[in-house]
C-alpha cells in the first residue's frame, strides 16, 4: 500500500461523508511512533487481570501482529507497550513479547515504589534496554497522592530517576495532577509522562477548575514533563463525534499549556476500540494536527517520544523517523 492510499484510508475511516475538517486528514504523511498501546493475551495459561471476560470488544488476543495490521497503513513505524496488569510476572511477559517484535521500541511496566522487592525488581528490569519505566496513578486501586506519604515511596521514585527511567501516570483527574506536581517538586530530575490528558475529568466548579489548570501550568514549567494527547475520540448518543470545534476546544488548551515540544501521540489501542477504530482514531488526530506547522507535527508524532522515553530504534524505518 502506498502512502497516498494510506491517507485516503484515514479519511475514509472517520467517515465517507463530505466534511472539510476531515479532509485535513489528508495532510502529508509523517513517520509515527505510537506511545500508548496495550498488549495482552487472554488465551494464555492463567488468563489476564484485564480486560474482563464480559468485554466482548476487548477480550481477545491483542498482540503486535494484530496491531501492525491496523496501524501500519497510517505510517506507524513503532510503538510503546504500556502495562495493563499489576501482576509482577507480567513485566517479564510484556518484555518478552516486545523483544520478539521489533516494531515495539519499548515497554512501560508496573512496580510499586517502596515495596520490599522494588529495588531488586527495578534493577533486574532496567538491565533490559527495552524497559522504559513504570506506570502509577489511578489504576489497580492506587492513589499516588496518598501513596507518596508511605515510607520509601519517594526514594523509589528517586531511584527511578537515577536509572534514567520514566514515571508514567494513569487516568488523570485533578487529584492525580496535583500529586504529579508534588512529585515533580520532590524529584525534579524525574521524567514524567501524563497519559490521556484530553480525557481527564475537569472540575465544573469555577474555583476547582482554576486550581486544576494552575497545576497544569505549573507542571508545564518543567522540561521533563510530557503529555499524551491520547483518548481524544468521543462518542455522544452512541455516535462518534467528528466536529472540528469539539476537538479543537478540548485539545488546543493543552497544546497551548505544554507547547509543541512536550506533546505526543498515543492511540490507546485496543482500549480505544470501544470508542473508535484505529482508522477513525488516527483520522481524527491527523485532522487536528494538520493545522500545525510541519515541524510541530513531526514533534507530536515521533520526535518528542524520543525525548520523553529515550527509546532506541530497532528497525531501519524507526531510524529514519
Amino acid at each position: 500500500m502506498n502512502r497516498r492510499d494510506a491517507i485516503k484510508l484515514v479519511a475514509m475511516g472517520v467517515g465517507a461523508q463530505a466534511n472539510p475538517w476531515l479532509a485535513c486528514a489528508q495532510a502529508e504523511p509523517v513517520s509515527v511512533i505510537d506511545t500508548h498501546i496495550h498488549l495482552f493475551d487472554p488465551t494464555r495459561p492463567g488468563g489476564v487481570p484485564w480486560p474482563e471476560k464480559s468485554d466482548t470488544v476487548l477480550y481477545k488476543p491483542s498482540l503486535p501482529e494484530r496491531y501492525v495490521g491496523q496501524s501500519a497503513p497510517f505510517g506507524v513505524v513503532g510503538a510503546i507497550a504500556i502495562e495493563c496488569s499489576q501482576l509482577e510476572s507480567d513485566n517479564q511477559w510484556l518484555l518478552n513479547v516486545v523483544a520478539r517484535n521489533p516494531v515495539m521500541v519499548g515497554a512501560v511496566g508496573d512496580l510499586v515504589p517502596g515495596a520490599a522487592n522494588y529495588s531488586a525488581d527495578l534493577e533486574k528490569l532496567h538491565a533490559n534496554p527495552l524497559f522504559l519505566g513504570i506506570r502509577y496513578g489511578n489504576l489497580w486501586n492506587r492513589d499516588l497522592a496518598a501513596d507518596m506519604e508511605k515510607p520509601g515511596f519517594v526514594d523509589g521514585l528517586k531511584a527511578l530517576a537515577a536509572a534514567g527511567l520514566v514515571l508514567e501516570s494513569a487516568n488523570p483527574d485533578p487529584r492525580l495532577i496535583g500529586a504529579l506536581l508534588k512529585v515533580a517538586e520532590l524529584v525534579p530530575e524525574l521524567r514524567i509522562v501524563i497519559d490521556h490528558l484530553p480525557n481527564a475529568r475537569v472540575p465544573s466548579e469555577e474555583a476547582s477548575r482554576k486550581d486544576y489548570f494552575a497545576d497544569l501550568r505549573a507542571l508545564a514549567q518543567s522540561t521533563k514533563i510530557f503529555v499524551k494527547l491520547s483518548e481524544i475520540p468521543v462518542r455522544e448518543n452512541g455516535q462518534l463525534v467528528t466536529d472540528a470545534k469539539f476537538y479543537r476546544e478540548r485539545v488546543d488548551a493543552l497544546w497551548e499549556i505544554f507547547g509543541e515540544d512536550h506533546v505526543m501521540f498515543g492511540s490507546d489501542w485496543p482500549n480505544s476500540d470501544a470508542v473508535s477504530s484505529y482508522a477513525q482514531t488516527f483520522g481524527i488526530v491527523r485532522a487536528y494536527i494538520a493545522q500545525k506547522r510541519p515541524e510541530a507535527r513531526q514533534k507530536y508524532f515521533w520526535k518528542n517520544s524520543i525525548s520523553a522515553y529515550r527509546w532506541k530504534p530497532r528497525q531501519r524505518d524507526q531510524r529514519l523517523a
